[in-house]
Parts: C-alpha cells; structure tokens; sequence
C-alpha cells in the first residue's frame, strides 16, 4: 500500500461559550481534526487503479492514478521508497 501523510492544521471554536468556561471539542469532532490524510493505493494484477485518500478510516475521495494529482502522488511515494 502507497502512503503520503501531510498534518492538519487545528483550530478552536470558543463561540458561545460562558465568560471563564473552558472550549472543549466533542470527542468525535477532536479526533476527526487530529486525523492524518493518508493516501493507499489500490492495485489489480500488478497495476495501481485507484488511490484513496482516507482520513483515519474514513474515504475522503479517490483519484485516478493517470490524473496528474495521481502521478504525483505516486511519484511521491516511489521516491520516498527509493530513499530508504
């Protein structure tokens, strides 16, 4: 499986809250935020076909490995193993 992470930027919504009252996120809404968009490839026969961005387990979208977002990303991914 291909992987490329990039981080998400947080943020806090204070609006609405009691003068001196602490702004707590719900729980889901927190670690939806914190989650790392991951990139996998899914391949048939030897032959990537699609890539999935995913956020946790959640399927953002897919995109065409052929799209030049696509190849991107998996010449991302093929440099990154070259390295190592």
């Amino acid at each position: 499986m291909a992987e490329n992470e990039s981080a998400l930027g947080e943020g806090a919504d204070t609006g609405g809250e009691a003068p001196g009252a602490a702004a707590a996120p719900a729980p889901a809404q927190a670690q939806a935020q914190t989650e790392e968009i991951t990139y996998h490839a899914v391949e048939k026969d030897g032959q990537v076909t699609a890539i999935w961005e995913m956020q946790g387990r959640k399927h953002l979208r897919t995109i065409d490995p052929r799209s030049r977002q696509g190849q991107e990303i998996l010449r991302l991914y093929t440099a990154e193993h070259e390295q190592q």
